[in-house]
């Protein structure tokens, strides 16, 4: 169990690719601390990785807001004494929506649950890993951002600012020991089976597009690849992105 004695923080963990997150997190030795914005969906997490044998505190709150993310610290360090891993994967969107479309609210939305989420998190966590002689954060960004697919304007923009962020993170974070890498998966979560539902020939484009021919699991492909990049395994690998979505696209 290599990630025994470390303790992990995974935001948005009450469903989809966070649930699956915690629970490989948990079954590697990790203490997780489960976020979300709604407790009914981390309490039942939790019991999961109870019922596993595993260790886990619900830390309800918004990441879009800097007090719920101090609070969601707090609790870390209260029940486990540190923080060692970060999992930014928390992100609330919009519905498809053009550049021609795309407004003032749509960007408030996803950008404050996505990248404004995601620097609080680092920001309020950098101090506990740099006392802990360093961590390994894993922040999301997205194929559809990468591809510049059309008709997602404002989760493309928060997306990328995101692989901004976690690159500027990597370099100056380094000499603390502080690893900063991006994972942009394709996973049957629950915002995907939405677009399924609302989009169904887009989504069939898609799944098309992708060369292993399914989306990935939130538990044994998303879930699973993020424990071997916090782990000790990959400690050199920092300010990367890695397409984690089937072969879909490919980075050169």
């Amino acid at each position: 169990m290599e990630l025994t004695g470390k303790t992990a923080i995974v935001t948005g963990a009450g469903q989809g690719i966070g649930r699956g997150i915690a629970l490989v997190l948990a079954e590697r030795g990790a203490s997780v601390v489960l976020n979300g914005r709604t407790p009914a969906k981390l309490a039942a997490v939790r019991k999961e990785i109870d019922a596993a044998g595993g260790q886990s505190v619900v830390a309800a709150g918004d990441v879009g807001v800097r007090p719920d993310v101090a609070s969601v610290v707090q609790a870390a360090l209260g029940a486990f004494g540190g923080i060692d891993i970060l999992v930014n994967n928390a992100q609330a969107s919009t519905p498809d929506v053009s550049v021609l479309g795309v407004t003032d609210a749509d960007l408030e939305l996803t950008f404050r649950s996505g990248a404004l989420g995601t620097l609080y998190a680092m920001q309020a966590c950098h101090p506990q890993m740099k006392a802990r002689g360093g961590g390994a954060i894993v922040n999301f960004g997205s194929s559809v951002a990468v591809n510049g697919d059309t008709g997602f304007a404002a989760y493309t923009m928060t997306k990328e600012a995101i692989r901004g962020l976690s690159r500027i993170a990597a370099k100056e974070w380094g000499p603390d020991g502080i690893r900063v890498n991006v994972i942009c998966p394709a996973a049957m979560s629950p915002s995907a089976q939405e677009f399924a539902e609302r989009s169904p020939e887009r989504f069939r484009r898609v799944l098309r597009g992708i060369p292993a021919g399914r989306f990935g699991d939130p538990v044994t492909d998303i879930g699973r690849a993020v424990a071997a990049l916090v782990s000790d395994d990959l400690s050199y690998l920092t300010g990367a992105t890695l397409m984690l979505d089937g072969g879909r696209t490919l980075i050169t």
